[in-house]
Parts: structure tokens; sequence; C-alpha cells
């Protein structure tokens, strides 16, 4: 007991403070080493290997990064469903950070039941976790096919380049999956708003800025930060997500006879680089025009 008063006495407090915050981040760091980090090294493992599983156990036969050159450059349908992917991230991403913003501006106003309002936004949050999200999209619910099938729509598409047409047609057919990704963001921005301090509004419309101004010159800086963090958030949790095309490709590769576990985490590897090539960009991109 003396010795431990001994030390709180003789550890200045900011140092204190921080072993304490080290303290909780080395759950994360621990938890992170086991169950991600570890999994991640043998993954590439494998993918350096010709993967065999067999009754004693698993085979591996070391094929340097013939699984990577086989992705890229003899699997057509790998690269396509990339590009896709990263067309229809690129442009999913503002819609859904656009959308929450103006739905947390709304719930950031005093009106009647606003606590239930905030409720069905989220909602979809839980509703999109597990099986449930798999078998709405089988019936159908989370699309809206007839809408593409329209003919100004149609004849539009067809004017579009092939490597742009299907993602604009995920865009028009998938806007209610699109936004079922916002809950979050809505709550990240929702806490942002109740952040800034009433009186700079309160200066502001002294001196005669409206409300459009005031959005502009003072609410919109004040997310900047905000619209990283939901922009990075957003681009991970389409990446993740259980039913995007690529992640499926992935995973029946892991089964196929010509494809095997192996050449599945070579694709996992390519598809972890381009998922950083756009959290990068949007990233900078951000970042950039928060400092102007």
């Amino acid at each position: 007991m003396k010795l431990g008063k001994l030390l709180r006495n003789e550890i200045p407090p900011s140092v204190r403070e921080a072993l304490s915050g080290y303290g909780f981040v080395l759950i994360w760091v621990i938890g992170f080493a086991l169950f991600t980090l570890i999994p991640f090294i043998e993954t590439f493992r494998y993918s350096l290997h010709q993967v065999t599983v067999t009754a004693t156990g698993i085979e591996l036969s070391f094929v340097r990064w013939a699984n990577y050159t086989r992705a890229l450059f003899t699997d057509p349908t790998f690269v396509q469903l990339v590009i896709e992917y990263a067309l229809e991230t690129l442009i999913s991403t503002p819609i859904v950070i656009i959308f929450a913003m103006i739905i947390a501006l709304f719930l950031n106003l005093d009106f009647p039941l606003k606590g239930v309002f905030r409720t069905i936004f989220f909602l979809p949050v839980i509703i999109t976790s597990g099986p449930v999200i798999r078998e709405l999209i089988a019936q159908g619910v989370a699309s809206v096919p007839e809408f593409a099938n329209l003919a100004a729509v149609s004849q539009f598409l067809q004017e579009l380049p092939v490597y742009l047409r299907n993602p604009i047609q995920y865009l028009l057919t998938s806007f209610i999956i699109i936004f079922w990704f916002s809950g979050v963001q809505i709550l990240i921005y929702l806490a942002s708003l109740q952040k800034i301090d009433r009186s700079v509004y309160e200066a502001a419309a002294m001196d005669g800025a409206s409300a459009w101004v005031s959005f502009w010159k003072i609410t919109l800086p004040s997310l900047s930060t905000t619209t990283v963090i939901n922009a990075v958030y957003t681009i991970i949790t389409l990446s993740h997500f259980s039913e995007n095309k690529v992640v499926r490709y992935i995973y029946n590769q892991t089964y196929a006879v010509q494809g095997g576990i192996g050449y599945a985490s070579a694709m996992a590897f390519l598809y972890f680089g381009v998922l950083i090539i756009l959290l990068a960009v949007t990233y900078l991109l951000l970042r950039g025009r928060a400092r102007k």
C-alpha cells in the first residue's frame, strides 16, 4: 500500500493519465494481434502457396506470385468486379454522406417525436446485420429494377461506356440499400452538430447572415473532420458488406476446383489493396478541402 501511494505521488498526473489511456488501448492491441494480425499474416502466407486440404491436414506448395498474376491477368471476372466495386463505392459514398448530413440537420431541430425519428433512421443499421438483409435482397425489397427499365433511363444507360454502365445502373436500382448504410453516419453528424456553439450562430444572425450563409460558413466547415470520418466509415462498410459482389466471388473461389484457399487469399489481398487506395484518395481529397 505504501509503495502504491509512493508511486502515485512520484508519477506526474499527465503520465498517470497517459498510462491509463495506454492500458485501455492495450486491450484492443492484444485483441487485434490475436484475432486479426495473426490471421492476416497467415492469409498472406496462403496467398503465396497452392493450398490443398487433405484428411491429414493442410499441404502447401510454394508458387511465389502465381496466384496474384492469375487474378490480375488471367481472371477477367475478378478484374471487372473490382473495377465495378471501385466505381460503385466512389458513387455511393457521396450519396450516403449527403443524405446522412441532411437527415442529421433535420434531426437536430426541435420538433415533437424527435427521438422516434432518430430510432427510425437508425433501424436499418440493425436490419442490414446478419441474414436479414440477404433475405430482403433475395425478395427484391432492396432494389427498384423497374426504374432502370424506363425508356429514358434505359436509353441513358446505353449511351454510357461499358465500365460506367453497371455502376450507374446499380446506383439507380439499389439506391434504397445505399440509404440503409447511412444510420451510423447520421448519428456521428448529429453528435458533431450538437457540439457547435450556438452563440456562433447568434453572432452571425446579428451580423445579418441568413440560415443558408450560416450553413456554408459555420456548419459545413465545422463538420469537415466528421465528413472525413464518415467517408472512411462508409467505404469500409460498403467494402465488407456480405452481399458485395467481390466478396462473394472471393468466397466462392475458396471452394472452387480451379481456385482454392491460396487463390482466394491472393484475391483478398488485392481487394484489400484497392480498398486502401480508395481510403487514401478519399482522405487526401477531403482533408485537402477541409484545410482551404
